[in-house]
């Protein structure tokens, strides 16, 4: 499979004219896309070596955010080895290629519940949050709005949690925090373990600036819910906690109907039930 198999494989015309430029006489070795949303992830291999190619929709925004954290942030860790570098990519047409990462996707395999590995993970973390800080002002509020908006789209959350919840937000006082470069999903399914036990970090497609306990918040209701043993393990890696109170809890909150409306809205309702779990729990702080 070579040559204008591109054509058939992306979502727009431009998007393959510019891939077959970048990689000529390139075939696809695996298709790793999720299915949820418009974005597709190819493994390719072409004269020069193995990549990654992603594209999206021009509606899309989860490209645009990982050419950003690849100009922006994640220098660090192409450094050291844990994240593939940039080979190309065009803002306009929404795609990117980077290299192909060399390792097993941790979630769902023996390693997403050994310590070293969370231990590791927390130690990356630090090095990719220890970027310049920036102003705060306004983010929690922001944030705040989103989620409410989120409460008027469909979902199946009951009316009586839908109260409570939107009584809790509309109560909060605003914090200031300080906001650095995070990459939104960091969690088992972003993590790879090489043939050394390393482990890498793959799909900035969620990076933007935030508090630092925001990359915290789908460990602590997934992996950490259960295993306490790997949340230590993982802060004795990042060298501190980040998470304070009661910006945590308003953390925990909002992640919560995001994903409880998010899974939803795309119809995967395994991540539905988990976060209307999450959206009792987290109210059960308040």
């Amino acid at each position: 499979m070579t040559g204008g198999w591109w054509s058939e494989a992306l979502p727009t015309r431009a998007q393959a004219a510019l891939v077959e430029a970048w990689l000529p006489t390139s075939a696809l070795i695996a298709d790793l896309s999720w299915g949820q949303v418009d974005t597709r992830v190819l493994h390719v291999r072409a004269e020069q070596g193995e990549f990654i190619v992603k594209a999206a929709g021009l509606g899309n925004h989860h490209i645009g955010r990982e050419i950003t954290a690849h100009e922006r942030a994640t220098a660090p860790l192409v450094r050291r080895g844990a994240a593939a570098p940039l080979v190309a990519a065009d803002r306009d047409a929404n795609v990117l290629v980077t290299r192909y990462l060399e390792g097993r996707l941790v979630q769902g395999s023996g390693a997403e519940f050994a310590p070293d590995v969370h231990r590791q993970a927390g130690r990356l973390l630090r090095v990719f949050h220890a970027e310049a800080q920036h102003d705060g002002a306004g983010y929690a509020q922001r944030q705040t709005e989103r989620v409410l908006a989120m409460l008027e789209q469909p979902h199946r959350i009951e009316a009586a949690i839908v109260r409570r919840a939107r009584a809790v937000l509309r109560s909060s006082a605003p914090a200031h925090v300080p906001l650095i470069p995070t990459h939104g999903d960091w969690q088992p399914r972003n993590w790879l373990v090489d043939a050394t036990g390393s482990v890498r970090i793959i799909d900035f497609g969620r990076f933007d600036l935030r508090p630092a306990a925001t990359d915290l918040a789908r460990l602590a209701v997934q992996q950490w819910r259960d295993e306490p043993a790997l949340e230590g393990a993982f802060l004795e890696g990042y060298g501190a906690d980040p998470r304070t109170e009661p910006d945590w809890s308003l953390t925990l909150l909002r992640e919560a109907i995001s994903t409880a409306v998010w899974s939803h809205r795309v119809g995967d309702e395994r991540f539905e039930r988990q976060g209307l779990r999450m959206l009792d729990e987290a109210l059960a702080r308040f």
